[in-house]
């Protein structure tokens, strides 16, 4: 019978989770303070522990330290009423098993004790061991739905160790700002942090700017130059929008993640680096690995522990704390101390479906605060924004089949001009590479055409 001790400072809670549990068939110990606490866990040597951040005479996070300091510490799942990114991650990062917010859940209480109990059995099994990793937070993602708090705990995981993630949600979710958070709690967080968008270099220059190059190695080096991974050190490479990476590159940045070595252009001798690389996509890699647009062993290298971040329109229920956020920001740069938001305008912002995701929500924020002309920004205004949002967001060429047409077959006759060069194609055509790739895959542009 696994033994389960519940440390927290509500009765209510120690006497329901008492019955719950003991019910489901586990050996139940409770205690209301962190001294009763450490004393249960000496004399009773529970499996897990559920434990309050919370304590009238200490801190849940001192307790899970002296816990961790045993020799053989439990699984420990942390509570609390409180809803915030520090405290997830913190308590990952300190060791925690899971970590799960008040009021709590039957169903999810009665799992993660399963789940922490197999854990436990397993490592007996076969004994493993990790040091928490200490440090402390400096960026903040706001919310505190199951889907961010799912997120907070793998970001948790994942400053624990350099393993290689692949960050995946849709554009203005928030994937940088989730890289960097994992870089700054890391034990390498005094090292750089690197980041490169693979869908804002031309193709031509992309291998270039990721590896480096030799002096002479093509017509314009006039000397050697490094490249981001050397730039990134013992740091973190972010490579944004991996996606967009071609083939012939997603070639060497596996080999570099499997050998630690990599070849400037133009080099002969292989170059080391120890980078942490965590990588990031709005688009679906499952799908592009199976059109054969991303190399099947280098999704599978990158996706070492794998990141979802949840669209907007999933955690509705951030959103009121979001606003706030964004309100403190926007009354510190404007210098309007009283700004506020009027009810009926949070009430307009739930609604939406933010297709722009946190970050279409901070701009709606901003320009209804720029509008305003008093403290409070009425709902009106929001109102204004968001039309306007969507008038910007609706593709003018939807509505005139002709331009389209147009747009497309001049696209189509450069491209056969340059013998589909992209990067030539893009540059006669006055546009970026990536934001021509976009135009091919709008129009459906395939070099069958004639």
């Amino acid at each position: 019978m696994a033994k389960v001790l519940v440390i927290d400072d509500e009765v209510s809670i120690l006497e329901s989770l008492e019955m719950f549990l003991s019910e489901k068939g586990y050996d139940i110990r409770t205690a209301a303070s962190a001294a009763a606490g450490m004393a249960a866990f000496k004399s009773f040597a529970p499996d897990v522990v559920i434990l309050d951040i919370r304590l009238p005479d200490s801190s849940g996070f001192e307790v899970l330290d002296g816990f961790n300091m045993s020799a053989e510490p439990p699984k420990v799942i942390m509570i609390t009423a409180f809803h915030d990114m520090e405290a997830a991650i913190t308590s990952m990062k300190r060791g925690a098993y899971d970590y799960i917010h008040k009021p709590l859940d039957a169903d999810e209480i009665e799992n993660a004790v399963e789940k922490a109990v197999r854990a436990t059995e397993a490592e007996r099994a076969a004994p493993a061991s990790l040091d928490p990793v200490d440090a402390t937070l400096d960026d903040v993602i706001i919310g505190k739905s199951k889907a961010i708090l799912d997120v907070f705990k793998t970001m948790g995981i994942l400053c624990q160790n350099d393993a290689t993630a692949l960050i995946q949600g849709e554009t203005g979710t928030g994937k940088e700002l989730i890289a960097r958070v994992i870089h700054k709690n890391s034990k390498n967080q005094a090292e750089p942090f690197i980041t490169l968008d693979c869908s804002a270099v031309v193709e031509t220059l992309l291998e270039s700017e990721l590896f480096g190059h030799e002096k002479g190695a093509f017509t314009g080096a006039a000397q050697t130059k490094m490249g981001q991974i050397e730039l990134a050190g013992k740091g973190t490479l972010f490579l944004d929008e991996i996606g967009e990476l071609p083939l012939g590159i997603q070639g060497k940045l596996l080999g570099f993640l499997e050998r630690r070595e990599y070849l400037r252009v133009g080099g002969q001798f292989p170059q080391r680096s120890h980078c942490r690389i965590l990588a990031a996509t709005h688009r679906d890699l499952n799908q592009m690995v199976l059109d054969g647009q991303f190399r099947r062993d280098l999704f599978f290298r990158l996706n070492v522990i794998p990141l979802s971040v949840p669209p907007l329109r999933e955690r509705l229920e951030d959103i009121p704390d979001l606003t706030h956020h964004f309100l403190n920001i926007i009354r510190r740069s404007m210098n309007k101390s009283h700004l506020r938001l009027q009810e009926s305008a949070v009430a307009a912002l739930m609604r939406h479906q933010w297709p722009g995701n946190v970050r279409e929500l901070k701009n709606v924020i901003t320009a209804a605060a720029i509008r305003s002309r008093s403290h409070v920004i009425l709902k009106e205004s929001v109102d204004a924004v968001l039309s306007q949002q969507q008038h910007k967001t609706d593709d003018p060429l939807d509505a005139a089949p002709d331009l389209s047409s147009l747009e497309h077959q001049h696209i189509l006759r450069v491209l056969r001009s340059v013998g589909w060069n992209r990067t030539h194609a893009a540059r006669l055509l006055g546009i970026s590479l990536p934001t021509l790739r976009s135009k091919i895959r709008k129009f459906g542009i395939d070099p069958s055409e004639t």
